[in-house]
């Protein structure tokens, strides 16, 4: 059977971008298109064997460089200006490899019909451009932080004053705008400046326009990340010239906050999400595996042990702290974490990634891969903690099977730093969350979580400058005898338990009727 054409997939570095445009790619796929994810090739490692077999997806490597070089990582002698700007110099790499590709496909009888890339990949704009192939833009995050986002800007929040709420016209007045959504904390990287990264993934590429030709940015260098509260968000450029925009998430979530960009973009915006595997949706109610989704990295627990600790817990009982691969709290908060773990009677699982609380970019944005020889700098690690608590806590050092603790049944609770992918996977399974954000988007979501899902409970009732111990042994009892919060989000997460959501699906199948009439 004949497919209608190509889309071609163009994810940002980081496993909170590429896991989504994989399930992007599926689900474009079952409505008769070719997709082809593009991708760097140092992130081939993480593409499941699974996807590589797919009749009606490809995989297209494109060779680049390590990500930044030795001098952008904190070494001497970075100097500013395009002809030195190390990602300049990458986006001009990556552009010529990509505008090699796209000149070997485009006569191509399935020639691309379009292409969705992720609002942090704006650069490849330009490229496509050459081949008269439109974009879509795609959001891996949620619709509230994009919203959100948006309406900082055009609240004037400067003049803010402390104990100020400000509600915005077509957003939902229990996430009007405080003071300390204004004016929180920022976890940027000491030595490579900018605003703290977002969109649950290494920090972006982000910056006023006007800069070098294929980079957002200053001739100085790009921002890193989502704008500081009352800047103009880069992504209304970036969308601007997009035909419509995708969002990783669905009406059962998000609907007015989805409706909100599209009013004010306005342009078409499907709710595609949450672009979670299929196997978890088809998964709900029992204990699912991700030795069968996604490639297993290294860890110091197979995930059988991980089952059989949880399988001796009482229903509900264990709080599970994760803050994803990329990003977490400063050594001085892990330790003050792991001391409030050590005093808690609660069982926990803690997963701990090898470069913990290390300063610098997170090493799949250098291209490093734990354990190599290129990332010799060690991370924070409890020592002591395992002994002081014995079989009651569970210390994952790397990998950890995250789909499989968030639907197993004696997990009551989620300590995250609500990056979109983690906070998707635990409201899809009911679990409620303490939230604990770092940077960008992950304040809005924390707030989506808090305020309006009302499903979890920020870990701090502060400002989250300074998170202590007594911070977190309260936000952990609290949230854990909350029965309140558990009946939330067991009632939330119940809403999918026919599977992925039929808002999204619907929106897919508008997706391919926009795309179909676009076409030639």
């Amino acid at each position: 059977m004949a497919v209608d054409g190509e889309i071609l997939i163009l994810p940002f570095f980081g496993q909170g971008h590429l896991f989504p445009c994989i399930e992007l790619c599926k689900h474009l796929s079952s409505r008769n298109y070719q997709t082809t994810l593009i991708i760097s090739s140092n992130l081939s490692s993480s593409i499941p064997s699974s996807i590589r077999h797919h009749p009606l997806v490809e995989i297209a490597e494109i060779t680049a460089p390590l990500l930044l070089p030795p001098e952008a990582a904190g070494g001497s002698g970075s100097e500013p200006g395009p002809g030195h700007n190390p990602f300049y110099r990458l986006h001009q790499q990556l552009g010529l490899a990509l505008e090699s590709f796209l000149s070997s496909r485009i006569n191509n009888p399935t020639r691309p019909v379009c292409a969705v890339i992720d609002v942090m990949m704006s650069w490849s704009k330009e490229f496509l451009a050459k081949f008269g192939i439109p974009t879509a833009a795609f959001f891996t995050s949620g619709a509230a932080s994009a919203a959100m986002e948006y309406a900082s800007w055009k609240a004037n929040v400067a003049n803010m004053k402390p104990g100020e709420v400000r509600i915005i016209p077509g957003i939902p007045e229990d996430m009007g705008l405080t003071y300390s959504d204004i004016n929180r904390r920022s976890h940027r990287p000491p030595h490579m400046g900018g605003p703290p990264g977002g969109l649950d993934g290494p920090p972006g590429l982000h910056g006023p326009p006007g800069g070098p030709p294929n980079l957002h940015g200053s001739p100085d260098g790009p921002q890193l990340g989502p704008p500081q509260p009352g800047h103009r968000p880069p992504w209304v450029d970036e969308v601007d010239d997009s035909i419509a925009l995708l969002i990783n998430t669905c009406d059962d979530l998000e609907r007015p906050f989805i409706q909100y960009v599209a009013n004010q973009i306005g342009k078409p915006v499907y709710g595609v999400g949450p672009l979670l595997p299929e196997q978890y949706w088809n998964s709900a109610g029992s204990v699912i595996h991700d030795r069968v989704i996604r490639p297993k990295r290294q860890s110091n627990y197979t995930e059988d042990e991980v089952i059989q600790w949880l399988d001796s817990k009482p229903r509900g009982s264990v709080i599970y702290v994760s803050f994803g691969s990329e990003v977490g709290p400063t050594l001085e908060e892990y330790a003050q974490l792991a001391n409030a773990l050590g005093e808690s009677n609660r069982p926990f699982i803690w997963v701990i990634q090898p470069d913990s609380g290390r300063h610098g970019p997170p090493r799949a944005f250098l291209g490093d891969k734990p354990g190599s020889d290129t990332a010799e700098e060690e991370g924070y690690y409890p020592h002591g903690l395992d002994s002081k608590v014995g079989d009651r806590g569970l210390i994952i050092r790397g990998w950890a099977p995250q789909l499989m603790i968030l639907s197993h049944p004696s997990t009551g609770g989620f300590l995250s730093h609500c990056g979109w992918n983690s906070t998707v996977e635990a409201i899809g399974r009911g679990v409620p969350i303490l939230a604990w954000p770092i940077r960008g988007d992950q304040f809005y979501d924390a707030k989506l979580v808090v305020c309006h899902l009302k499903v979890g409970y920020m870990v701090s009732n502060g400002d989250l400058s300074e998170i202590v111990k007594e911070d977190i042994v309260q936000g952990i009892e609290r949230l854990m005898a909350d029965e309140e919060v558990h009946k939330r989000a067991a009632a939330l997460g119940g809403k999918f338990e026919g599977g992925f959501p039929a808002s999204a699906g619907a929106s897919l199948d508008a997706f391919r009727d926009f795309i179909s009439q676009k076409s030639p």
